[in-house]
């Protein structure tokens, strides 16, 4: 199954970013539970986070995010997801 890895870049003020961040966090949870989440984390020096998925599809990973709810209440002000090829790790 393909590996992805995604970068949230936030637009939305600390305060929202704070209000929906527990909800987020369950939604996360959630999929780390099914499998399908395997790591995930904000950036230290920028409004952004890292996650990486693996998921059957591009498409359908899009999908899912989309029900995220960070991205719901707007916080997402560029979401980018690419495919990756993991060598080394505990995902290769």
């Amino acid at each position: 199954m393909p590996t992805y890895a995604v970068r949230y870049s936030y637009s939305a003020p600390a305060e929202l970013l704070a209000e929906v961040r527990p909800m987020h966090r369950e939604w996360l949870a959630e999929r780390l539970s099914d499998g399908t989440l395997l790591a995930s984390g904000p950036m230290v020096d920028s409004a952004s986070a890292l996650l990486i998925w693996r998921f059957e599809s591009l498409k359908g990973l899009a999908e899912l995010l989309d029900q995220d709810p960070i991205d719901i209440a707007g916080c997402i002000g560029e979401r980018v997801i690419e495919e990756w090829n993991p060598l080394f790790g505990p995902w290769s």
